[in-house]
């Protein structure tokens, strides 16, 4: 197969993990990088061994052949990115969550269609090796067909110290992290009909909720409660461990802390460690998350190399993000809300 050359826009916080990332997977390299602080591009190109840098994402776009770029900017920035990847025909990758609007997603997805060019949403908690576990379960018929799920995130772990700006935004937990949890709401259980919220903010300093609660409708017929908070001090801190309850017409699925697996179905039950592997430049508690970038990346490579649909596409993707949207309006409005309404 030959190799593909990506450019990475955004030398961020967390852009360091996708390049890591790309340094492991066969098929595709990085041979550029752009990003308006000049101090971030030189940290992340000498590092990495990356000599062409740009400040400005046209002049990249210009100066570079590319078979793919990779968005790891923050929200406001990725449709005009994502539009001029379209314009230059470049498939792209783009950090969640894919926009600061519904409607701005929406344009991005159109503007990639329209150009006959592939666009994927990192939305990698999915790709976790734990999540991938539980959803192989299910795909066994073990537990028989889910009718209850609980999907939950709780921890009291500083998130600000590195990414500072989350304590800015007058929207933070479900736009942030809420949009991971519920995409595993999806995953595992399917299309959502209809969702309830409530939020609340705990901590003081921040201007955004650290808690989030809400109840949705399954179009297959499963309810379930998927649950974020910031705010919560356990004796032993799971961050950043989604832990999972599923129940099904034959049987259960537990995912708890330390990655343990109980599953008691069909076959009786089943204890199993599930724990991601910790990747050579990965540091815990991080390298589930980390681990779950190279799994989500090589995707994007065999997609584009095999010229397949990515699972988390920006048209799959739009139905996770619209969930993040009518959460905000039942939290603020204290109804249900209706999500085919939102997807038209």
């Amino acid at each position: 197969m030959t190799e593909l050359h990506g450019a990475l826009i955004g030398c961020g916080f967390f852009a360091v993990n996708q390049m890591h990332a790309w340094h492991d997977i066969a098929g595709a390299s990085i041979v550029a990088i752009c990003d308006r602080d000049p101090e971030r591009l030189a940290i992340v190109g000498d590092q990495f061994g990356i000599t062409r840098r740009y400040a400005d994402a046209a002049a990249l776009f210009a100066g570079e052949d590319l078979d793919f770029v990779d968005i790891a900017t923050t929200a406001p920035s990725h449709r005009p990115l994502v539009e001029m990847a379209a314009q230059h025909r470049v498939p792209a990758i783009c950090q969640k969550p894919l926009a600061p609007s519904l409607a701005d997603a929406k344009a991005m997805v159109k503007a990639c269609a329209d150009a006959g060019v592939p666009l994927m949403v990192h939305e990698n908690f999915r790709w976790q090796s734990p999540i991938q576990a539980v959803r192989a379960v299910l795909d066994s018929g073990d537990i028989g067909t889910p009718f209850f799920g609980r999907i939950s995130f709780r921890s009291g772990y500083d998130v600000f110290s590195g990414q500072p700006y989350l304590a800015t935004g007058k929207r933070f937990i479900i736009e942030d992290l809420g949009i991971h949890i519920l995409d595993i709401a999806r995953f595992l259980l399917g299309d959502v009909s209809t969702i309830t919220a409530r939020t609340a903010r705990i901590n003081p300093d921040i201007a955004g909720e650290d808690v989030a609660t809400m109840l949705m409708d399954h179009k297959g017929g499963a309810t379930s409660v998927v649950d974020c908070s910031y705010a919560t001090r356990l004796a032993t801190e799971p961050f950043p461990e989604t832990l999972i309850e599923l129940d099904g017409s034959d049987g259960t699925i537990r995912l708890g802390h330390g990655y343990r697996l109980t599953v008691t179905g069909r076959n009786g039950t089943v204890v199993s460690d599930v724990s991601p592997p910790l990747l050579s430049w990965a540091s815990r508690p991080w390298h589930n998350i980390q681990e779950s970038v190279v799994t989500i990346q090589r995707h994007w490579v065999d997609c584009l190399a095999n010229g397949t649909e990515p699972a988390t596409s920006g048209v799959d993707n739009l139905k996770t993000f619209a969930l993040v949207e009518a959460a905000y309006d039942s939290a603020a409005s204290r109804e249900t809300v209706q999500l085919d309404a939102l997807l038209k």
